[in-house]
């Protein structure tokens, strides 16, 4: 079903706004990404990380009116919002909760739903389209976002449903985990710094935009760090699907070897993401939730790494 046509409602997850005439120099603080990149027409991944360069949530950033909106899982919004308030009470910035005012939807194979729309979307990663008060944003993999003001969801629906199947969330996050795409939640917050997750490869994090708070960290490891941990792509032939931050174990170490980032159904079993340690890896016995659990075996990433590219941004 991930790879084929189908379209969802993106409901696992929240909409923060950060808006006034500051809100960009309030978030460039904060943020990984640089905000100096986006525009009408771009949005990006991105990350908020502790001191320490843990990331305490990931997002999909874009503008939108006076400032922005961050989409992320909505168990870290009001955890999220009330931290950013306390730093931004001496900047001309305000932040809420916008998610009752916003409808998502999530397309496969969908360009031609949003074509009807009048969304002509670039194919080109974090691509953006407008019309009127609907945006059309592109993911890495080719598949799409549809945002629009909550009053015209069902209308929207019922134009989407004419021209594509209507799923289950879980497709569009199995066409994650084959994106290769991480995300953090509520059981994994501050348990990675964003290259555990290969954030920056996928655009989520920029070297040239200056500090932000775990700048120092995540530039140090990207520079001269040697990283033990890392994402990669599993398959579970069988058994209950895990959760995030559900520890895998290998004959390797006595303890936990790695947790689950984001995992989805495939009929009796599953895939996932997982961030692992490499000697774990290389050694290929891992095995979910005990030492003695469900064994998974190794899948592969559609992109590759590449440390030159990724210090451009």
């Amino acid at each position: 079903m991930a790879d084929s046509a189908f379209f969802c409602t993106l409901s696992h997850e929240g909409l923060l706004a950060v808006r006034g005439v500051d809100a960009a120099k309030f978030l460039q603080g904060q943020l990984t990404c640089n905000l100096n990149y986006l525009n009408q027409a771009t949005c990006s991944l991105g990350a908020r990380c502790t001191p320490k360069g843990r990331m305490i949530s990931s997002f999909r950033i874009l503008t939108e009116g006076d400032g922005f909106l961050l989409a992320l899982s909505a168990d870290l919004l009001d955890a999220q919002l009330a931290d950013l308030k306390k730093y931004a009470v001496f900047s001309k910035s305000s932040l809420s909760d916008e998610s009752a005012n916003w409808v998502r939807f999530g397309l496969s194979q969908g360009d031609g739903a949003l074509l009807a729309l009048g969304l002509d979307l670039p194919r080109s990663a974090d691509a953006v389209a407008r019309e009127g008060a609907l945006i059309a944003l592109r993911l890495a993999d080719g598949r799409a976002e549809l945002w629009a003001p909550a009053a015209e969801a069902a209308t929207l629906e019922a134009r989407l449903a004419a021209q594509l199947p209507k799923v289950a969330l879980d497709a569009w996050l199995l066409a994650q985990v084959r994106a290769g795409i991480g995300q953090v939640f509520g059981p994994t917050r501050e348990l990675f710094i964003p290259q555990m997750i290969n954030l920056q490869a996928l655009g989520g994090v920029s070297f040239k935009k200056g500090c932000y708070t775990g700048q120092e960290i995540v530039a140090r490891m990207q520079y001269l760090g040697k990283l033990k941990r890392r994402l990669y792509r599993l398959a579970l032939a069988d058994g209950e699907l895990p959760g995030p931050g559900v520890e895998l174990f290998s004959p390797v170490h006595q303890s936990s070897v790695g947790e689950v980032v984001l995992a989805a159904p495939t009929g009796p079993g599953g895939e996932l993401l997982a961030v692992l340690q490499e000697d774990a890896v290389n050694d290929g016995r891992l095995y979910l939730g005990a030492a003695d659990g469900p064994a998974l075996s190794l899948l592969s990433l559609p992109y590759t790494l590449d440390a030159d590219r990724e210090i451009q941004r």
